[in-house]
């Protein structure tokens, strides 16, 4: 399988790293290294669209000076790449997130997660996961339900299950991402976990009490009719994956289906919404 690897030169790096990475996941770049100087962006040739490097030439990004390169590569050993880059993850002293492969002392953390994220998202270094798992400590999950949609890593369902939650869903779109959250689940020991792969059509008639959604902006605004309609009454949804940019359109959203904005959460331009259903008057 031959994979194209671009290799971007960003001034600032942030939150202009964070701002590609988004933008090129959309785009079906699979796997990002982070460096000192950017960010090497990784896609199979099949997969990249014609007209792509005409758009990066054309592309503006507020405050952001940014050049790019470009190679063939036959094969690329995603854990090799991502162990050389991956670094432990502390959210507020209190939740470690690590790779197998690091070996130190976890006992002053109150939580500790172990995962290898390989091409799935959701690794505690990107702002918006980090901004979910820092809310997350302040809310209570024990005997919870929770759904967790566009669930990567599955790093934010095993954070809630160790937290009490009774049970947990994770769905994710992506047949890797579906695949990385069982193996993450199993490395961790939670077993009350059902993972799914799918969207939002998977929703039915269950109901949860909490609802994680760390997905884009556009995915959030055609979907949360449906994550607001599992969700039951005074139940809370957490929401991240856009800009602080974005949030007037999606709290207007949000209201029309009879949310309620408990908190806000910005990091380096990115930002989470913290909303309650309203109870039954």
């Amino acid at each position: 399988m031959i994979y194209i690897e671009y290799t971007f030169l960003l001034d600032p790096i942030l939150p202009a790293r964070e701002v590609l990475i988004a933008e090129l996941s959309e785009l079906g770049f699979e796997s990002f290294v982070e460096n000192e100087d950017g960010l090497q962006a990784y896609i199979q040739k099949e997969v990249l669209q014609e007209g792509f490097e005409e758009f990066l030439m054309t592309k503006e990004i507020d405050g952001l000076s940014f050049s790019f390169s470009r190679k063939e590569i036959a094969q690329v050993n995603w854990n090799e790449e991502w162990e050389k880059n991956f670094s432990p993850i502390i959210v507020d002293e209190a939740c470690l997130i690590k790779a197998p492969f690091h070996e130190m002392d976890t006992s002053r953390f109150q939580y500790v997660i172990e995962i290898e994220p390989k091409m799935s998202f959701g690794t505690g270094h990107h702002s918006t996961t980090h901004l979910i798992i820092s809310e997350m400590m302040t809310m209570d999950w024990r005997g919870k339900s929770v759904l967790d949609m566009g669930s990567g890593t599955a790093v934010l369902a095993i954070l809630a299950s160790k937290m009490g939650a009774e049970n947990c869903a994770a769905i994710d779109i992506d047949e890797w991402a579906y695949e990385n959250g069982v193996e993450n689940g199993r490395r961790n020991g939670v077993s009350n976990i059902i993972f799914h792969k799918g969207g939002a059509e998977l929703l039915g008639n269950e109901k949860y009490d909490l609802v994680l959604a760390n997905i884009n902006r556009n995915i959030l605004m055609a979907d949360m009719q449906h994550y607001v309609k599992v969700l039951v009454e005074d139940g809370e949804i957490l929401f991240s994956g856009f800009y602080d940019q974005d949030v007037p359109v999606l709290v207007s959203r949000a209201e029309e289906l009879g949310l309620v904005l408990m908190n806000k959460r910005l990091k380096e331009e990115w930002c989470m919404l913290r909303m309650k259903k309203k109870g039954l008057q």
